[in-house]
């Protein structure tokens, strides 16, 4: 028997493994996949690098920055490159460069004097009184009005979750503005209080091979603690543990159990366990959302790329809900004499796009950010990803099935979850999330009676079985 299974390779998964094995738990992390690191997965071809899922980490996260740090990843981090000066929206009027600060915001003309207004004047608001659930477009537009609503924050979720903001839940999405408005009485004295004003995008970072980086070091440093290709059908309760069945690869047996996988499979994995976690879990959407890469030379390009990229409103009609400027942003993303950019599509906003054959969404995209960016002539280069199943939506009552979910150990003893469906969709959020996964894990470990013999047992089983038929194992 060993401590303990974590189920799946992502981010999530393969931080929770790494953090027990580092407290002296004998741990098996399983992926279905033949390769980890979920949709954390950096491609390079031709001289480009395309990421397939999330571009930066966000160093705000003192977790992030501690686990950078213990895997030696540190020295080797690369922030957001000098070219990136502004920020952009689009609205039906075209595309609105700002610049990164709080005067360049109100001096800009997207926002009509009319909204700036409602902005400067959100410290007199009074805070909300009552337990009622917001939308995130109710609260900010309750807060700031319904023009910096529908023109700022509404792309801007779109960007960070794929979302609706009229859909998310503020206590879901945002819970930290949620609870600066009932301890500070305004955002913005809560902002100014936290001294946390800086602009955000300057706290990024990444590594000149991508995001892949971190998923594969975890990997290498767990080394046959993971097997890949290995589907698990069904975990039952032991008296002293759970028995793990996997597609043609046997059983393992455990003291505890980590899902680190997609809601939809988490809820079929703990219906027999846990009925009441099950039904909430499945209650978490995650539509379709397609990533288009394109690359392109520099010649072609009029405009600048002088910036993260762009996002769009609704109301500019457009197909993509955001677009990132990949080779201003970090070196290493295109060839000398070359640029490169990345689209997304789908989402909670119309997740059908996402599922068009390749030919069809790359010529559409490519189209439509020609008519933005002043593009000439035809990408170099251009693929495609599809994630079915996307980014978890926070959607209203997420914080009362997010408790629900993280009772369940006390309902079920020993089995635990975690991932970006619970308490943040980005990867620094992932990595606090583990680190506190894992702190529960071992505590309940502690509990528990040694049976090492056989843990020996169980261990050279499994792996046995995957090595001689998982390709690497």
């Amino acid at each position: 028997m060993v401590d303990v299974v974590v189920i799946g390779g992502g981010v999530s998964g393969l931080a929770t493994a790494v953090d027990l094995m580092r407290r002296g738990h004998d741990v098996q992390l399983l992926e279905r996949q033949v390769r980890t690191g979920g949709n954390a997965t950096s491609i390079q071809f031709d001289g480009f690098l395309m990421e397939r899922g999330p571009t930066t980490i966000n160093a705000s996260f003192p977790e992030a920055n501690q686990w950078v740090s213990d895997l030696a990843l540190a020295s080797d981090a690369v922030d957001l490159g000098k070219g990136v000066r502004n920020r952009y929206l689009q609205d039906q009027r075209g595309l609105h460069g700002i610049a990164p600060t709080l005067r360049g915001f109100f001096l800009s003309g997207y926002l009509s004097p009319k909204a700036k207004l409602a902005m400067a004047t959100e410290v007199f608001r009074r805070r909300k009184q009552g337990p009622s659930e917001e939308t995130v477009h109710g609260f900010v537009a309750r807060r700031f009005g319904q023009e910096f609503a529908d023109k700022v924050i509404d792309p801007l979720v779109a960007g960070i979750f794929m979302g609706d903001s009229k859909n998310l839940s503020i206590g879901g999405a945002f819970p930290k503005l949620a609870e600066m408005e009932q301890r500070c009485g305004s955002i913005t004295k809560g902002v100014l209080a936290a001294n946390s004003g800086s602009e955000p995008g300057r706290r990024l970072f990444s590594w000149p091979e991508g995001i892949g980086v971190l998923p594969q070091t975890m990997t290498n440093l767990l080394a046959d603690r993971v097997k890949t290709g290995i589907a698990v059908q069904k975990i039952r309760r032991l008296s002293d543990g759970f028995e793990i069945a996997t597609a043609g690869h046997g059983t393992i047996v455990s003291k505890a159990v980590v899902l680190a996988v997609q809601p939809h499979v988490a809820t079929e994995l703990l219906e027999p366990i846990d009925s009441d976690a099950s039904s909430v879990i499945r209650e978490i959407t995650a539509p379709s959302v397609g990533v288009v890469f394109l690359g392109y030379k520099s010649s072609q390009v009029d405009h600048a790329l002088d910036g993260l990229g762009f996002l769009c409103t609704k109301s500019a009609g457009k197909l993509v809900s955001g677009v990132q400027f990949n080779s201003t942003m970090f070196p290493n993303r295109a060839p000398a004499g070359h640029v490169s950019i990345s689209a997304y599509v789908g989402g909670a906003r119309i997740s059908e796009l996402a599922k068009l054959p390749d030919s069809e969404l790359i010529d559409a995209v490519s189209t439509e950010i020609a008519q933005s960016l002043g593009i000439s002539g035809m990408p170099v280069v251009a693929r495609t990803h599809r994630w079915l199943r996307g980014l978890p939506q926070y959607s209203m009552g997420h914080a009362d099935r997010r408790a629900k979910i993280a009772a369940l150990s006390e309902r079920s003893p020993g089995i635990y979850v975690t991932g970006n469906y619970l308490d943040g969709v980005s990867i620094a959020a992932c990595l606090k999330s583990a680190g506190e996964t894992a702190l529960h894990v071992s505590g309940y470990l502690g509990k528990c009676k040694p049976n090492r013999d056989r843990g020996r047992a169980m261990h050279r089983s499994l792996h046995q079985q995957t090595k001689s038929s998982v390709p690497g194992g």
